[in-house]
């Protein structure tokens, strides 16, 4: 059987005016996304007294989709875990569960550092309502139909004055912002108000965008998106480029958190729950690897594989929850097979397999779940199901 691999998609976003959550949404529009299955978002999400409309919008002699939220005037600041509740219980692709999650944990490990508080007793106020919620849940949305498998973006503007919050006047840009954008170039204007909003930096953060010029691509659609605000002489638009590559990628390619310590003093018993908490604060990955220590003593090499982003959280669990007294941190490349989910047909019925891909080259291999449930219904050896696996 020959199953050919999803394309690479690009996309690069033209920050020429700034970034927001409902810009981005507008943008992704622009550029194909159906309106009508952002609608159904609010009832997805439970959130029945939500509405979302679109309009075509001009800035400047430039026009671009502008996204509205609709619902009630007054909301309550929504709990960290409430939000996560939220998306984890609606009927949602597991890509779009994946990635509207890993924003907003992005958004409270953000929000928990600025006010010196756990990330579980994080209230979000203006990042807790409703157009925050949808905007980022119809981003995730937006990525995983348009198949966006990488991202690119230009610097950053930063607008200057105060900017009002739920906890009075702050400094412009806003606390969060400025948390999620380390590590991406900025530079100040003469713009006033917020040009990057938090929901706007936490959706690059999230993409892992790679601030550079525009890298090769075939440019297929150009997508506008627009601000609510007019600023003066300066259209308040994103624009977003979508295209394949004209480079040939054999594999992913991202750069991870490569974290470890040797232990020799912990009782083996709380070994499992340690390793439930990192996986739980984000890590991708956790091993745990005999050595020999000083003294002569017996110990353990743990090794914690990670996104960047997920630094601090993951530090806080080694730190409370193992006697290490250090950690070794090494941020470092790392190459990926592409990998994608298709269904194969069986005598037994379809079985879903793993498709991975480097360069020219493929393989498919048996997704243990699958395979263990149809060795359980048809009575059968979980290896004969493997066999049913054709290698390519």
């Amino acid at each position: 059987m020959s199953i050919m691999s999803p394309p690479e998609r690009w996309a690069f976003f033209d920050c020429f005016a700034g970034l927001s959550g409902d810009m981005t949404l507008g943008a992704l529009i622009d550029l194909g996304l159906e309106v009508a299955d952002l609608q159904r978002l609010p009832a997805l999400l439970g959130l029945a007294d939500a509405s979302l409309t679109t309009r075509r919008a001009t800035k400047e002699h430039l026009t671009g989709v502008q996204v509205a939220v609709h619902g009630p005037d007054t909301q309550p600041p929504r709990s960290y875990q409430e939000i996560c509740t939220l998306i984890s219980q609606a009927p949602l692709t597991p890509g779009v569960k994946e990635l509207s999650l890993e924003m907003f944990r992005l958004l409270g490990e953000a929000e928990a550092r600025i006010h010196g508080q756990p990330l579980d007793s994080v209230h979000f106020h203006e990042l807790g309502a409703l157009d925050t919620i949808l905007d980022v849940v119809g981003v995730a949305w937006g990525v995983k139909q348009l198949g966006i498998t990488r991202v690119f973006c230009s610097p950053l503007p930063m607008g200057w004055g105060m900017i009002a919050a739920a906890h009075g006047r702050l400094p412009n840009p806003a606390p969060a912002t400025l948390e999620l954008l380390k590590g991406l170039p900025v530079y100040g204007t003469d713009l006033p108000g917020e040009l990057v909003t938090p929901t706007g930096a936490v959706i690059l953060k999230a993409l892992k965008a790679e601030c550079q010029p525009c890298p090769p691509l075939t440019l297929e659609r150009i997508g506008y998106g627009a601000g609510s605000r007019d600023l003066p002489g300066h259209p308040n638009l994103l624009r977003l480029y979508l295209g394949q590559p004209l480079i040939a990628v054999p594999g992913l390619r991202e750069k991870i958190l490569v974290m470890e310590t040797h232990i020799d003093d912990m009782n083996p018993e709380l070994y499992e729950p340690l390793m439930a908490a990192l996986f739980a604060a984000g890590a991708l990955d956790v091993a745990l690897s005999p050595i020999q220590m000083k003294k002569n003593r017996p110990g353990v090499r743990l090794t914690v594989i990670a996104p960047p982003a997920a630094r601090e959280a993951l530090l806080e669990r080694l730190f409370t929850d193992s006697t290490t007294l250090g950690v070794r941190l090494m941020e470092v490349e790392r190459v990926m097979a592409r990998r994608w989910q298709e269904t194969i047909n069986t005598p037994y019925g379809p079985l879903p397999v793993k498709v991975t891909q480097y360069g020219g080259r493929r393989r498919l291999l048996p997704e243990y779940e699958a395979c263990r449930q149809m060795a359980e219904e048809h009575g059968l050896p979980i290896i004969e199901v493997y066999r049913l696996v054709p290698q390519e």
